[in-house]
Order: structure tokens, then C-alpha cells, then sequence
């Protein structure tokens, strides 16, 4: 790391959110252009820059600084060229003339104890004299407290979401209780809260310490998919994170219900900790559930009757499918449930065409872009992500909630709601649906109980078939056996605790055994690149590598450098950005992995027109790095539907390559093919459903590469690891009630 040291000449690019700025800095020898994150710095100002020379490859020598200090102005030249070049509000050159002929290298004292004195310089009056100190003061304000919070390790960006939260307050906080800070800020975590709380003395058994470790173990127990968790439990997780005695642990527990800060309920297994939204979401779903399920069209006949009119004659109904649209059609509330090849589809569209003959209005959605953008192509009618249905509007703050457009004040207009991809729903998305709808409206739900639960917390539809509630149709009659062959018979099989068929002999289900890494990286890379793509039709850049694990030699971590390497290969005028430890290249197939309700996204059509566009971008959305711009710190990412994104640089760490993605992450997709690399692993991770889900990602052709003898033991594991959640029993109670 090198120090350069100068005055800023002319500031170039300042982007205020997050402080990245590009300069001209002047030193006694040259002029250099400087990047990085600088805040409430102004031209004119001397600063002491810590960085390194780098070369880009269109602006060419730059230095990009780390961290950087603001130098006194030691004399009147000094003073006032930062007085000239606008950095004070209200004051130009003529202006900072008179200033320092008046009050010389005093100025800045003059200016922040007694601005008032101001007034005797010709131009200033009293009040411009005071708005200059205020002025003056609140850029000190800001540089105290940035370089406060460096102190702690914190970074530019970060600090600069910090004093915008607290400003001057930051000072008071972290000596009363630094740990709000993880509570507050979105980016800071408990274990960076405590370790600027550690670093300013406060003690390892302090109750905000405590407390705040006890929130953070419960989040954590939420970022696992848990709507609570045992209490006994949560002490043992809580004291081995804090290495406190379970006694402190407890006792703040029972301190932090008092605070109604966590819920703690009896259950059959003993007391029960909630985070209080999520326990007061499940009660208000389950109330919501009973409310619509009325009985809507008694006369059973008349629809069979209705049906039959309506059935395909390529595709007519057995009558387990029947039996699905009468409930659906009769019934407030009602479940459709099956795997693959099943008839969830032809269910469906028979519902619509029912709905469409009797001139009833209907909506279609699913919770992701991509099982929206399906249902679309499989009935022709429009779909829309859940969040997109509600009218998704985030908070006017960084960080801060979304709400939804339509709500129990402003409901859906419509009669029939019907969800697909329902397992895939969590339980706060489900609670904003239902809030959107009023009785009378018909609610149905179609999904595959055997896939991976949702991303986030909850255990919607599993809970719901297990209260015994609803009306559920369970289907498990293969209707596309003949001319899906293999895929689907296989996933079946799985899904039943049978291996699945690896003698090679089928058109699109193979195993190619290998138990040594370096081979199976050099399958995966001939299968994607090469094989594969002739084979199904798709390009290398739509077959899509699932894998169980992030980390390890076949997680997502190793392989999508490998895979971005064969197929998006560096090339002259292609642009990179380097981020951390990942490297990004226009053109990369690149996935979100949290939700952001903040980013707007555009539909451009011809002539650069904007045809249409909204907000948010969610965790598991893919898309395409259209283009990186290194001066203005912007990354392009087109998703489905056209959707254009710009990422400040500063947003990059919510994106990752997608030539690889988990098992989990590829719920509710579809592939031309899939290649799946399983060799060994964690017996809680490798399990039926992993498999399941991931064989019936695949359209065309599945290929799994590994173990054999890794397949028999994810078919023999049907323990699919426990979620605690308890829709089902709030269902019960309330509707014995």
C-alpha cells in the first residue's frame, strides 16, 4: 500500500450514496486521478490517500485509495482555495477573498466557534454568517463521526449508512447499547456489532450483549426457514455463541419476552421463542385461512356435469382430477398436490376454462419470475410473481420494510386466485396474499409437497395439509409416461424411496460414475460445452449445473470459475469487475441472492424508450451482465421478462455466477438440461428431496455425475431436516374454537 498526499483539484464523478468519487488530486509534483469512497470531502480540501496505483483499461493510470485523512489547512493559500472552490455554500471566490484577508488562518476556528463574527466581512449578514457555521459544522460533524467509526474497521460505505441513521447520535449509542446497531442498519450484523462493542469495553456478560446474542440466534434459527425455535435450544445456541453461562442467558430471555421483544408460547415440546411478527403472521394466516374457506358452489353435479363439457380430447380428466376441480371450484380454500407428470397443468387449465365459461374473473401467479413466466407458457394466460400481484412498494429509505399496494384496506378485485409453485411460498409472502383477499374469493393452491421447503422461513403448505383443515386432492397417478420417458418415471421413483434407473440405456436420464474431482470437473465442463447443448438444442449457457453445496470442490464457489472460464471466456473489449474474491465479466449468467425491494428495474424498448418499469429484485432471479461500467461504478444485468437493472458497484455482494447454483436456489425452474455433480457430502444435507428436486429441475435430459453409492444413500435418507413451525396447530385450535 503507497500514501499520496495533495489537494483535491476537480471532483469528476461523486456518486452520494455511496461516496465513490473519482478526482483530480494535485500534489507538489503531479496530477493524479483518484478512486474510492470519499465523504463529505469538497474540492479544494488536502487529504492523505491510502491505495495503490492501478491501470484501467480506458481511463488508464489511477489511484484507487482504501481509506483516506483530511488534512488541516496550514496556511491562507490553503484555506483559501477550499473557501473558492464552492465547498461552503453561499461563498465564491470574491467571497473567500474577503474572509481570509480578514481572518487569515483563523478562518476555520471563526467559522465553527464563532460564526457570528462573520458578519463584519462585506457580503455577510448575520443570518448568512450563521448558516455558513452551521454549514461548516455539520461537514465536521460528518468527518468526526466517519472517522470514529473507522476506528472499529468499519468501511466508508458502511459508515456512511450509520451517520446517516444516528448523525451526531452515533457517540451516544455506542456508549449506551452499540449492539442497535446491528438491530437498525441493514449490512451490520450482531458479530460486527460486537466487535466494535468488545473493542469499546463492554463486558462479554452485559444484558444489551446478551440480549442482542439471543435476537441474532433466533434470526439465525429464521434464516434457516424456523418460525421459533425451543427455547432450550435457543439457550444452548446462545450461550456457545456469547461463551456466557446458559444462566445469563436465560434469565435475559424471560427479560426480553417482558419487553414483548420475543414471544415465548407453550408447545408439546416445551416453551416455544418467536420472533413476535412471525408468531403473530402465522395466527393471522390461520384466521385468514378459516375466514375464506366457505363452501361457494354446492351443486357438485353441475360442475362434474360442466367439466365433462369442458374436458380435452386429448387430455381428459381421471377422476382423481375431477375430484380436484370440484373441490377447487366448490371450496373457499383448497390444495391440488402431486410430482411431476401428474396433472397439475391440465388441472389447471381445465379450472380456467370452467372460470372462463362462467364468467368468472381469475388471476394466476407463482412466487418467483420464473414459475410465473412457466405458468404463462403453459396456459396462455398471463401470470405474475405474487410480489408483482400485490403491488410491491418498498420503503422511501434504504433498508427500511416494503409494503404491498393492495392490502385488507385496498384488496384484490378478483374471484379466483390461483397460486402455483406453492411450496415454494414462506410464510410472509403468504400472509401479504392473504391480506389481499376478502371471503368470496376463491383461493387455490397447486404444488409438489415433496420439494425443498421455501428459502424463507415457514412451512406453508406442509401445514396446511397436515391441520386436515382443506379440501386436498393428492395426485399420484404418471400420466406423461409414454413421451416424458425417463425424467419423470426416475423422479418418481426417487420420491418413493426406489433408486433411480442408471443403466445408461434411457434418451435422457444418465450417470456417468466417477469418484475422482478432477474428472468430474472435466465431465461437467465437456457435458455443458460441448455434449449437452447439441443434444437438447440449448446453448451451453442454458444448461444449468445443480449442485447440493456452496462450498467444497464441486459447491458453487469452485465451479462457476471453472464454468466461466469454457463459457464466457475473457476476450478484447469484454469489461471485468473484480469484487472480493469474484470476478465479473459482461455477458456472465449471474443469480440475486436476497431480496431487494430498493432497485428499479426498466423494460427498454426501441430507440432506448422505457416501456415499462417497477421495483425489486429477488433471491433467485437470473439474469445476464449486459455491461460494466468502471467509471460510473455501474453493472447492467438484463433478467427475464427484459427486466434492465443497474447495480451500484456497492450492490455487487447481492450477486453471484449462476453457471452453478444450489439445489435449493433452483426451486420453481426448469432447464433444457441439468448436470448434477454428487460425490459425498453431509448426511442432514444429502437427502431424498435434494435429489428429487433437483432431477426434476430438468426438461430434456438429466445427468448426474459421482457416487452411485452416494445416490443409494440420498434415496435411503427420507430425513429431511425439521422445520419448527406450527400453522398447522394454529389452524387446529382456532377453527375447534
Amino acid at each position: 500500500m503507497e500514501k499520496i498526499s495533495g489537494y483535491i483539484e476537480h471532483i469528476i464523478f461523486s456518486n452520494a450514496d455511496n461516496g465513490y468519487t473519482v478526482f483530480e488530486l494535485t500534489t507538489d509534483t503531479e496530477e493524479i486521478t483518484c478512486v474510492g469512497a470519499l465523504h463529505a470531502v469538497s474540492s479544494g480540501e488536502s487529504v492523505v490517500l491510502t491505495g495503490q496505483y492501478v491501470s484501467h483499461p480506458v481511463y488508464g493510470r489511477q489511484f484507487s485509495f482504501d481509506s483516506y485523512e483530511v488534512s488541516a489547512a496550514e496556511d491562507e493559500t490553503s484555506v483559501l482555495r477550499y473557501l473558492s472552490s464552492g465547498a461552503v455554500k453561499g461563498i465564491g471566490p470574491a467571497l473567500a477573498m474577503r474572509i481570509v484577508k480578514a481572518f487569515g488562518t483563523d478562518t476555520f476556528r471563526i467559522m465553527e466557534e464563532e460564526p457570528e463574527m462573520l458578519a463584519s466581512v462585506k457580503g455577510i449578514s448575520l443570518r448568512k454568517a450563521q448558516e455558513i457555521g452551521a454549514n461548516v459544522t455539520e461537514k465536521q460533524d460528518i468527518r468526526k463521526v466517519m472517522l470514529f467509526l473507522q476506528k472499529f474497521g468499519i468501511s466508508n460505505n458502511l459508515a456512511s449508512k450509520i451517520h446517516k441513521k444516528y448523525g451526531n447520535e452515533i457517540f451516544d449509542v455506542m456508549r449506551q447499547d452499540p449492539y442497535r446497531i446491528a438491530e437498525d442498519i441493514e449490512g451490520v450484523g450482531f458479530r460486527t456489532a460486537d466487535e466494535m462493542a468488545r473493542s469499546s469495553g463492554v463486558a462479554v456478560d452485559a444484558a444489551c450483549r446478551v440480549k442482542s446474542g439471543i435476537r441474532y440466534a433466533l434470526s439465525l434459527a429464521v434464516s434457516e426457514g424456523h418460525i421459533y425455535i425451543p427455547l432450550e435450544k435457543l439457550i444452548e445456541d446462545a450461550a456457545q455463541l456469547l461463551e456466557v453461562d446458559s444462566e445469563y442467558v436465560r434469565s435475559e430471555c424471560e427479560n426480553l419476552a417482558m419487553e414483548k421483544k420475543v414471544m415465548i408460547k407453550r408447545g408439546a415440546e416445551g416453551p416455544r421463542v418467536y420472533q413476535p411478527r412471525l408468531y403473530n403472521m402465522e395466527i393471522s394466516c390461520a384466521r385468514m385461512l378459516l375466514d375464506l374457506d366457505v363452501l361457494l358452489d354446492p351443486n357438485e353435479s353441475r360442475i362434474r356435469t360442466e367439466i365433462t363439457k369442458l374436458e380435452k380430447a386429448d387430455t381428459p380428466l381421471d377422476d382423481k382430477q375431477k375430484d380436484a376441480v370440484v373441490a377447487a371450484i366448490g371450496s373457499g380454500v383448497s390444495v391440488i398436490t402431486g410430482g411431476p407428470g401428474t396433472g397439475k397443468t391440465t388441472i389447471i387449465e381445465t379450472l380456467i376454462r370452467y372460470l372462463v365459461s362462467r364468467g368468472e374473473d381469475f388471476v394466476l401467479c407463482a412466487p418467483t419470475g420464473r414459475a410465473a413466466k412457466r405458468m404463462t407458457e403453459a396456459t396462455g394466460y398471463e401470470s405474475y410473481t405474487i410480489q408483482r400481484l400485490l403491488g410491491l412498494t418498498p420503503g422511501k429509505e434504504p433498508g427500511s420494510r416494503y409494503s404491498y399496494q393492495h392490502n385488507e384496506e385496498d384488496p384484490l378485485e378478483t374471484d379466483t386466485i390461483i397460486v402455483d409453485e406453492m411450496s415454494m411460498v414462506d410464510l410472509p409472502l403468504f400472509y401479504a396474499l392473504l391480506s389481499a383477499l376478502i371471503p368470496g374469493t376463491r383461493l387455490i393452491m397447486v404444488g409438489d409437497t415433496d420439494q425443498l421447503p421455501p428459502v424463507g422461513p415457514g412451512s406453508v403448505l406442509k401445514d396446511m395439509i397436515a391441520s386436515g383443515c382443506f379440501k386436498v386432492t393428492f395426485l399420484d397417478r404418471i400420466f406423461r409416461q409414454t413421451d416424458t420417458s425417463d425424467i419423470v418415471i426416475n423422479a418418481h421413483r426417487i420420491n418413493s424411496g426406489k433408486m433411480p434407473k442408471l443403466d445408461n440405456k434411457s434418451r435422457d436420464f444418465f450417470m456417468l460414475r466417477r469418484n475422482d474431482i478432477d474428472l468430474i470437473l472435466n465431465n461437467i465442463v465437456v457435458l455443458v460445452n460441448e455434449k449437452l447443448p447439441g443434444y437438447v438444442h440449448a446453448k451451453p449457457f442454458d444448461i444449468q449445473v445443480l449442485t447440493p453445496m456452496r462450498k467444497g470442490p464441486l459447491g458453487t464457489k469452485s465451479l462457476n470459475p471453472i464454468l466461466q472460464r469454457y463459457i464466457n471466456p475473457p476476450a478484447p473489449g469484454k469489461k471485468e469487475k473484480t469484487i472480493g474474491s469474484t470476478l465479473y465479466r459482461e455477458g456472465d449468467k449471474v443469480m440475486q441472492i436476497r431480496n431487494n425491494y430498493q432497485l428499479e428495474w426498466e423494460v427498454v424498448g426501441r430507440y432506448g424508450i422505457v416501456a415499462d418499469k417497477g421495483l425489486g429484485v429477488f433471491n433467485g432471479d437470473m439474469g445476464t451482465i449486459r455491461s460494466i461500467d468502471s467509471f460510473s461504478e455501474i453493472m447492467e444485468v438484463i433478467y427475464e421478462d427484459d427486466h434492465l437493472i443497474r447495480y451500484p458497484f456497492s450492490n455487487l455482494d447481492e450477486l453471484e455466477l449462476a453457471y452453478a447454483v444450489t439445489i435449493h436456489k433452483s426451486q420453481g425452474s426448469e432447464y433444457p438440461a441439468v448436470v448434477i455433480p454428487i460425490l459425498s457430502g453431509p448426511k442432514q444435507l444429502f437427502t431424498r428431496n435434494l435429489l428429487y428436486t433437483a432431477v426434476t429441475r430438468a426438461v430434456k435430459c438429466v445427468t448426474i455425475v459421482g457416487s452411485e453409492n452416494t445416490i443409494q444413500q440420498m434415496v435411503d435418507n427420507e430425513d429431511e431436516l425439521k422445520r419448527f413451525t406450527s400453522l398447522n396447530e394454529a389452524l387446529i385450535d382456532i377453527s375447534s374454537l
